[in-house]
């Protein structure tokens, strides 16, 4: 359940006077005498203690409830007294609803009604991936119609995952437009540059537009120029990998008109084109898109310029020939994105050689351990590192070289300031997640996927080194693990049960032998609160099982793993408030056992269970069938 709603008011009686911080009934003794020497004074009776929410005035809890931005801070103020809760709901800022059906958006206005601010989250993760249909649901339309015209004080919206249409964003800009600052749409579909001109128009206060990775339909470049003519106070523009087409002349212009545009993120657009925007936009730090279309052609790139101040940087296409471009201001860098290059492994050295000072690296895995040796030589500073998967022709990889333990290590090793890695590896070994364990301690986000290229991996199971990493890195709140079968045992799942107490996140593929080492691993998630598993051998029983063993638990989506036909087993995890949305296997894998008699695993099978106080959705598609106790 979205933390807005575990928030519940209490009885009257809980009204009644309590012990101020630090005295609690055990902790208040008795007279008697003093270890440091003489008598203790007679203790004040805990119904004779002033109690907090007596003497503190309305106003002063209001500025006290500003100051607490926490939602878990919040949730926990929200449940000491009904007054308390009042406030809170009063003074609630920004609130972000983890799964759109989780909860229904006419108690949400009712809960918060002076929010400025609302994130809403949509499909599941794996629509990124292809594994979610666009018609599946999670529509915005609900949502805007409830929540635009009421909530009077809503400045920012953002919508991740959603599908939202040209209509939609009219009756936004109707009720909103006037004071809208931030419209950030994450990954979404459905809309297009019609509803875009109408933000431009209407939107003049609008400081940040969040488009990344939308599906848009074009109908002309004119939201653009509109975006240019009537805004003055944009920051924060964001079209990248998009395939919105636009005139640098209006960049240009954008540039004149907005003074305070820092970041410009864009679709495809030769970057010689883009010598006069630089020119303008001088309080520009962070810039990616654009694209070299003529690789191995410097002459035509030598006049580019960046401006001053940029330290974020993400070039597409750029080659060999094209690095000297970014060489005379690559010591002020803090953020390079090489993941839309055509750069070599050598590339990758030369360049990163050069930029002591990245906070943030993302590339592909043609890097390599020679890659990523110079980074944990260079780069002392790394915060984040991402290495996604690159070329899928085993030549290529054969003679770049992919990733494995050894460039891992050198990164653990030499980038102890690290938070978040994200890597696909071609090999791995138990030592180099040890390694990561022992120097990162910073770490709050691992994601690791093993990819199948290599016909055998020099050391599987994981069990030793998973266990140790998550033994020394304390501080992490995301993991993902997705191997190959064999990659983990049974006993490795039970450590990953055992030592992720903090972890709130989790994706796990390919993990585990049987359903016992689920269920054990369910046993010490005592605060996960969303689980993703793929490629699994669990029976549905199992899932239900060890569903029933996580008490935080909220949403957990499964891809692949020994489904029925009709998913009847599911239900053993059914209670109040728990949706529960099969989508059966194909007919055709039931053709196919495996040596135990069973169906093989099916990657088409699904299982969607939430928390929802909005009760079953009305807009499941035929082929989702919602499981429900007769």
């Amino acid at each position: 359940m979205p933390p807005y709603e575990t928030a519940r008011a209490e009885p009257a009686s809980n009204n009644k006077q309590r012990p101020i911080s630090g005295e609690t009934a055990a902790g208040s003794s008795r007279s008697g005498p003093d270890p440091m020497g003489g008598e203790v004074p007679e203790p004040r009776r805990l119904n004779r203690v002033l109690s907090f929410d007596d003497w503190v005035p309305d106003e002063a809890l209001h500025l006290v409830m500003g100051h607490v931005e926490d939602p878990r801070d919040r949730e926990a103020a929200s449940r000491v007294c009904r007054r308390w809760h009042r406030i809170d709901a009063l003074t609630r800022k920004h609130v972000t609803v983890a799964f759109c059906y989780a909860a229904r958006p006419a108690r949400l206005r009712e809960r918060f009604p002076r929010l400025e601010s609302l994130s809403l989250k949509g499909k599941p993760r794996a629509a990124m991936y292809g594994l979610i249909p666009d018609d599946w649901g999670a529509y915005a339309a609900p949502w805007i119609d409830e929540l635009a015209a009421p909530l009077e004080c809503l400045k920012a919206l953002h919508l991740r995952r959603m599908t939202v249409t040209d209509a939609d964003i009219a009756a936004l800009v109707r009720a909103r437009g006037h004071m809208l600052q931030e419209l950030k749409l994450d990954k979404c579909i459905g809309f297009s540059t019609d509803s875009l001109r109408l933000v431009a128009r209407s939107c003049r206060s609008l400081r940040t537009l969040f488009l990344e990775e939308c599906h848009i339909t074009d109908k002309g470049g004119e939201w653009l120029h509109e975006l240019a003519v009537n805004n003055s106070v944009l920051v924060t523009l964001n079209f990248y990998m998009t395939e919105l087409k636009v005139a640098p002349a209006d960049l240009e212009l954008l540039a004149k008109n907005c003074k305070s545009l820092i970041s410009l993120k864009m679709s495809e657009c030769d970057l010689s084109d883009l010598i006069s925007f630089f020119q303008t936009a001088n309080a520009l730090q962070d810039f990616a898109g654009g694209a070299f279309y003529e690789v191995g052609e410097l002459t035509k790139y030598e006049k580019v310029k960046f401006p001053p101040r940029l330290c974020f940087l993400g070039l597409t296409y750029m080659g060999t020939n094209e690095m000297p471009v970014i060489f005379p201001f690559s010591m002020k860098l803090k953020k390079l994105d090489l993941q839309y290059t055509f750069l070599t492994t050598e590339d990758h050295c030369q360049i990163i050689a050069k930029c002591p000072n990245l906070l943030i690296l993302e590339v592909r895995n043609v890097i390599g351990d020679r890659g990523l040796e110079v980074v944990g030589d260079t780069c002392k500073k790394l915060r984040r590192l991402r290495i996604e998967r690159g070329d899928d022709d085993p030549g290529l990889q054969e003679e770049q070289g992919g990733v494995s333990q050894l460039g891992l290590t050198a990164v653990a090793v030499g980038c102890r300031e690290l938070e978040y890695i994200a890597a696909y590896v071609s090999d791995i070994t138990n030592g180099v997640l040890e390694s990561i364990g022992t120097f990162c301690k910073n770490l709050y986000d691992f994601r690791l996927v093993l990819l199948d290229r290599e016909r055998q991996v020099t050391d599987l199971p994981l069990d030793n080194g998973v266990c140790a990493l998550l033994r020394n890195c304390t501080k992490l709140r995301r993991f993902a693990l997705y191997l190959r079968p064999g990659g983990l045992s049974d006993d490795g799942l039970s450590y990953i049960g055992q030592y992720s107490g903090n972890i709130q996140y989790m994706l796990l593929g390919n993990v585990g032998e049987s359903d016992h080492g689920l269920i054990r691993f369910a046993v010490g998630c005592t605060n996960l609160q969303k689980l993703e598993l793929r490629s699994c051998c669990f029976s549905e029983r199992a899932l239900s099982l060890a569903v029933l063993q996580m008490p935080s638990l909220r949403y957990i989506w499964v891809q692949g793993y020994r489904a029925s036909q009709t998913g009847l087993d599911l239900l053993l995890m059914a209670r109040p408030f728990w949706n529960i949305e099969f989508t059966p296997p194909s007919p055709e894998s039931f053709n196919h056992m495996t040596e135990d008699g069973e169906p093989c695993v099916d990657s088409h099978a699904q299982v969607l269970a939430y928390y929802s106080l909005a009760g079953r959705r009305s807009d499941c598609p035929q082929w989702v069938i919602p499981l429900h106790p007769a």
